[in-house]
């Protein structure tokens, strides 16, 4: 390959392969996603008990990971909800 050459991207496979290891994948998605008029302790409720399945989960880092990468705003990813990644240390956003 010469030095003009751009390198190719990853195969999408490669970036996203970890999704078919997760817990969450055969539960109903509105667990990790509050509907917009839910608020206070319901809230709370769903997300702990969504945030229980994560602590269970293999690739629960990577799911983290990704959602600090891509600014996910909705929903709990990898254990971490809205409020704890828009939180979260801005190096910890950044190496993710």
């Amino acid at each position: 390959m010469s030095r003009g050459m751009p390198r190719l991207p990853r195969p999408l496979m490669d970036l996203w392969d970890w999704q078919s290891q997760a817990a969450c994948r055969d539960v109903n998605p509105e667990l990790f996603f509050s509907p917009e008029s839910e608020r206070g302790v319901r809230k709370r409720a769903r997300e702990m008990v969504a945030k229980s399945l994560c602590g269970t989960c293999p690739v629960q880092p990577e799911c983290r990971q990704h959602a600090l990468a891509v600014g996910e705003p909705y929903g709990v990813w990898g254990g971490t909800t809205e409020s704890e990644r828009d939180n979260a240390p801005l190096e910890h956003r950044k190496s993710a």
